[in-house]
């Protein structure tokens, strides 16, 4: 028989329950409950065992650790997004993790499905907020909690960034960098002003922030719901029809025309001949010279909706010439952006050749960048629904990272996980207290500083930890040096020595930091 040690927490309850009950009640049940205690002693001592077995250390699926070196590669990433968004005068906000349910549900309708929902533990029904990516095409969306705010808050002009995590419930595609849990980083100007000024800036931003990451060379596809909403008109789609076709046409850069074509005439039931003069339309890209022949067309000209959209288009066009990157953008009849809220200018930012160097592997991870606006978003949460017109733009962090990450590998790149600019050494025994007191000083001038959790450390690894962690200054401090006044301050690249007066030590340290 096994030896029996403390009782598991289950075997404790049923004997306390026996041992709380009338006298009576316990003798009734005696043979009962005392084959309950047995069980729950057996089980107490056999379940950890049997648990072990099956148990299996891993991250949740479309989850992942990050390294400090990959902590490292993220944090210059993001760096460089919000640098940018401050830069346009962008104000920091941040939503709840977790939105009223029905808040995302209603707004994002038949994806709705790949929400995660919470427990109910409060009288409420939750979800976590929610990255929405229609289809194969990059959406990264935070727009319903911040249309939510708007409304809530009766805010009626804002410019704003946020950087936090979404949740998608979906199957993930790693080599993609698409995850369940991932980054996403959003910018949006909430307000009435004149048209295409607030979308010329967000198209800029995003040229702006492409270009600093140097992923490659990149485009930034352009289009209107209100020119594709007239393309479907005038063509003779059904207006019932418009979603169904629409992300039809969405799948134009993963298939062929021809496939696109047979899943709206086999699959949605459009007339053959709708489908042809739809193909017309959504196989024609280029700049603003395609704009003006779009106003010449002689079945979209008679659509109001698409001469609104032409018009913005065309007047965008002329102000990201102003801002120097009208050649990053294409006019593509082809980019459907399949959310329904949408309501003009929808963009999408895609990696022409992803490799920067010719021994790289492409990397397929589409789109990089999306956004466009959605002036009744903020109607829909308003009790009266007063509209906020909004635009905004989301970056596609995981994807870029991805890239990133993939580049580090082919090269080799070595990269510091610490800041560390100098290191206090000693060679000798009995400097803990000496070393301590120094590296505080360090500390208080605001020099980041490290030494060697041990109280009599040998100088060659004090060293070797410097070379390994790329530290570039030792401050070394011995009998000697104290009994002089002086601390050597080694340069590791070089391994030059210099004495410096205990009294300007730091004063070297920053000059040297300083011209590094």
């Amino acid at each position: 028989m096994p030896q029996l040690g403390l009782l598991h927490g289950r075997a404790w309850t049923v004997l306390l329950g026996q041992l709380r009950r009338p006298p009576g009640a316990v003798c009734i049940g005696a043979v009962r409950s005392h084959s309950q205690v047995a069980e729950a002693l057996f089980a107490s001592q056999l379940k950890p065992h049997q648990e072990k077995s099956n148990f299996i250390i891993k991250t949740p699926k479309g989850t992942r650790d990050l390294s400090p070196q990959q902590m490292v590669v993220r944090e210059k990433i993001l760096d460089v997004v919000v640098s940018c968004f401050k830069r346009h005068g962008a104000k920091g906000l941040d939503t709840p993790a977790f939105e009223l349910k029905e808040i995302l549900t209603e707004k994002y309708g038949e994806d709705s499905g790949l929400i995660y929902d919470l427990k109910d533990q409060g009288g409420e029904l939750l979800s976590l907020r929610y990255d929405l990516t229609y289809r194969s095409s990059l959406t990264y969306l935070c727009e319903v909690p911040f249309a939510r705010y708007l409304a809530m808050n009766k805010v009626k002009k804002m410019k704003r960034y946020h950087v936090g995590k979404v949740w998608r419930r979906e199957s993930p595609t790693i080599v993609q960098g698409r995850y369940r849990e991932f980054y996403q980083c959003d910018f949006d100007i909430a307000g009435q002003f004149d048209p295409m000024i607030p979308d010329a800036e967000c198209l800029k931003i995003m040229c702006e922030i492409l270009s600093e990451l140097h992923l490659g060379d990149f485009l930034i596809k352009v289009n209107d719901r209100r020119i594709l909403d007239g393309i479907f008109a005038v063509c003779g789609v059904p207006e019932s029809k418009f979603h169904a076709i629409c992300s039809s046409v969405d799948k134009l850069d993963k298939i062929s025309w021809k496939d696109v074509r047979h899943e709206m005439v086999v699959k949605k039931g459009l007339a053959p001949e709708v489908a042809d003069r739809i193909g017309d339309y959504v196989q024609c890209h280029g700049g603003i010279s395609l704009v003006e022949q779009m106003f010449q067309d002689p079945r979209l000209s008679q659509n109001k909706q698409a001469l609104e959209g032409l018009g913005d288009l065309k007047l965008l066009f002329e102000y990201l010439t102003l801002f120097g990157v009208a050649e990053k953008v294409s006019f593509d009849l082809s980019l459907a952006r399949g959310l329904d809220y949408y309501t003009g200018v929808i963009y999408e930012a895609v990696l022409v050749q992803t490799p920067v160097h010719a021994e790289e592997e492409p990397l397929n991870v589409g789109s990089v960048a999306a956004g466009g606006r959605y002036d009744g978003l903020v109607g829909m949460f308003d009790p009266r629904g007063h509209k906020v017109p909004c635009v905004g733009l989301s970056i596609g962090v995981e994807r870029i990272f991805s890239i990133v990450e993939q580049r580090m590998k082919t090269f080799g790149e070595k990269i510091r996980t610490t800041e560390t600019q100098v290191f206090v050494a000693t060679p000798q025994k009995n400097f803990l207290q000496e070393r301590l007191k120094l590296i505080s000083e360090l500390w208080d001038a605001g020099i980041k500083a490290e030494l060697m959790y041990k109280n009599n450390p040998k100088l060659l690894p004090q060293l070797h930890y410097c070379e390994n962690m790329g530290i570039p200054l030792v401050v070394i401090i011995g009998e000697q040096e104290l009994k002089e006044g002086v601390i050597k301050l080694r340069s590791v690249a070089s391994r030059e020595e210099v004495a410096i007066k205990r009294e300007n030590l730091v004063a070297e340290i920053q000059k040297r930091l300083s011209e590094s």
